[in-house]
C-alpha cells in the first residue's frame, strides 16, 4: 500500500492536469484525484501491470461521472468560465506548467465544455496526453476505432474555433498593454485598432450575475463597454500570465478582484474572458506579486 501510495502521488501532478482540462476547474480536479484515491484504496493492485496506465484510466472514468453528474450543461449558463491558473510573472512554477502544457488556456477550457463527456476524454486524453484509443475504448465504453471517432469530432470542433492564441508570448504581452493603455484612457478609437472585428467578451461573475453583462460579440459593443468602464477599472490592473497565456489581473487592497484572460489571434483580441466570481478568485495561488502598470 505504501508502495502505491508513492506511485499516485509521483504521478500526481500528471493525473491533475488530465483532470483540469477535463473539469474546467484545479477545485473539481483535486476532488476528482480524491476519489480516484479512495477507488484504488478499493482495487486489486496485483493485477495491475502499467500504474501510470491505469491511474489515468481511473481519474478519467472519474471525470466522466462527475461531468454526467453536473446535471446541466454549463455551455447552457451564459457566461461561465473555466477557474483561471494565474502566474504575476512570466515564468510558470512546475507544477502550473504541467497544468499547462498544450496551450490549455481559458478559450480552450471554454470549448471543451461543450463536448460530451466521451468526446472530451477521447480529446485530452490521446491528443494532450497521448494515451492510445485501445486503451481509451474501454473508459468510454467503445471499441479503439470508435474511441477515435470521438477524438476526431471533437478536432473537428476546437478547429472551427479561436480557442488557441497564435501569437508569442511578447506580441501578446504587447497587444494586452495597449488594450490596457486605450482602456484607461477611454479610447474607443484605440479599443477597436486592437479588437478583432468578432470578438467576444464574457464575464463570470458566479452568483453575482448583474455586475456585468455575461456576453457581449462584435468590436463596436466590447470597445463601447471597455471605453466606459475602463478608466475605473483599469487603473486597477497588471499584466498577468492567465492559463499561460498574457492576460491581466486587477487587485485592491483587499486581494484580487478579477482575472482576465485574453486570445490573441493575428495581433488582435478575439477573446476576453473576464473572472468575476469570488469563488473561483478565492482558490487563486499567485506565484508572485508584481506592481501595477
Amino acid at each position: 500500500m505504501e508502495w502505491f501510495a508513492d506511485r499516485f502521488e509521483e504521478h500526481r501532478p500528471r493525473l491533475r492536469a488530465v483532470a483540469y482540462r477535463m473539469l474546467g476547474s484545479l477545485t473539481d480536479a483535486d476532488d476528482a484525484l480524491q476519489e480516484a484515491w479512495i477507488r484504488t484504496t478499493r482495487s486489486d493492485r496485483s493485477t495491475i501491470e502499467n500504474v501510470d496506465g491505469w491511474l489515468i484510466t481511473l481519474v478519467g472514468r472519474v471525470c466522466v461521472d462527475m461531468l454526467r453528474s453536473r446535471g446541466a450543461r454549463r455551455e447552457d449558463v451564459v457566461g461561465w468560465l473555466p477557474e483561471p491558473v494565474v502566474s504575476t510573472d512570466d515564468t510558470l512554477d512546475p507544477e502550473h506548467a504541467t497544468l499547462l502544457a498544450d496551450s490549455v488556456g481559458m478559450a480552450l477550457l471554454v470549448v471543451l465544455e461543450t463536448l460530451d463527456p466521451h468526446e472530451r476524454l477521447a480529446f485530452v486524453l490521446h491528443d494532450m496526453f497521448g494515451v492510445p484509443f485501445d486503451q481509451i475504448g474501454p473508459i468510454v465504453g467503445r471499441s479503439p476505432v470508435a474511441a477515435r471517432q470521438l477524438a476526431s469530432r471533437a478536432r473537428r470542433r476546437l478547429r472551427g474555433s479561436s480557442a488557441v492564441s497564435d501569437a508569442d508570448l511578447p506580441t501578446q504581452r504587447r497587444v494586452v498593454d495597449a488594450f490596457l493603455v486605450a482602456a484607461r484612457a477611454g479610447d474607443f478609437a484605440a479599443l477597436l485598432e486592437v479588437l478583432d472585428p468578432e470578438v467576444v467578451f464574457r464575464v463570470d461573475a458566479g452568483a453575482r450575475s448583474g455586475l456585468a453583462p455575461a456576453l457581449l460579440r462584435g468590436r463596436a459593443d466590447v470597445a463601447q463597454h471597455a471605453a466606459l468602464h475602463g478608466p475605473r477599472f483599469a487603473t486597477l490592473c497588471g499584466p498577468a500570465l492567465v492559463n499561460g497565456a498574457a492576460g491581466v489581473i486587477a487587485t485592491t487592497p483587499h486581494g484580487v478582484l478579477a482575472v482576465v484572460g485574453m486570445t490573441v489571434i493575428s495581433e488582435r483580441i478575439i477573446e476576453i474572458d473576464l473572472v468575476l466570481d469570488p469563488v473561483k478568485l478565492a482558490g487563486l495561488t499567485i506565484t508572485e506579486e508584481h506592481p501595477h502598470s
